[in-house]
Order: structure tokens, then C-alpha cells, then sequence
């Protein structure tokens, strides 16, 4: 299998798995989080179109490397993968962190 597409394919496993196994913040049950990723892809859709696009590329990939499926336009479809991870892991890690100065505001004002 290609390299970019395993490496997108862990990328995702990896970045979901964080959040079921370890993190737990919920935020996939929340339209919050799909209308941020409804955002955040029509966007890449715009800049990754523009930088991947075929017929005068900024940035080229070895074709040995990935799939080959490029949805829309010349956009590699493990772009997608990748989207997602890094998008949603700083979501996840920044839910937490809210999450937790939270609970410390809460115990400090119970102390009080």
C-alpha cells in the first residue's frame, strides 16, 4: 500500500482512537465539531485545489505514494485524512484543556 495513504490511514485511526480511548470529550456526538469540519473542508477544498491542481501544481506528489484518487478537481483524497487529524486533534486537545482549567476554576471557588 502507499505510503501517504498508510500514513493518513494511522493519521485517522490514531486521532479517533485518542478520543474514544483516552480523551473522551464527546466532541464528535456535537454539531459544534461537524459544522467546524463542514468549515474547515470547504476551505482546504479552495486552497488544496489550488495547490494540488494538475495542470499547474505548487505542490506535487509522488503518484508511488498514494492512491491516485483525486476528488474534486486534482485534490489527493488522503489530503482529506489528514484534514481531519490535525484539525481534530487541536480540537480535541484544545476541548480539554477548556475542560479542565474549567474544573479547576470550579474546585477553586468550592475551596473558597
Amino acid at each position: 500500500m502507499p505510503e501517504y495513504t498508510v500514513l493518513t490511514v494511522v493519521a485517522v485511526v490514531a486521532v479517533v482512537a485518542v478520543e474514544l480511548l483516552w480523551l473522551r470529550t464527546g466532541i464528535f456526538a456535537t454539531a459544534q465539531y461537524w459544522l467546524s469540519m463542514l468549515i474547515v473542508f470547504a476551505f482546504q477544498v479552495l486552497v488544496d485545489g489550488w495547490l494540488t491542481k494538475l495542470s499547474d501544481p505548487i505542490v506535487i506528489y509522488n503518484p508511488d505514494q498514494m492512491l491516485g484518487i483525486r476528488v474534486p478537481w486534482d485534490i489527493p483524497i488522503e489530503d482529506y485524512g489528514f484534514g481531519f487529524a490535525m484539525v481534530t486533534l487541536t480540537l480535541l486537545v484544545w476541548r480539554k484543556l477548556l475542560d479542565r482549567g474549567a474544573a479547576r476554576r470550579t474546585a477553586h471557588h468550592e475551596e473558597l
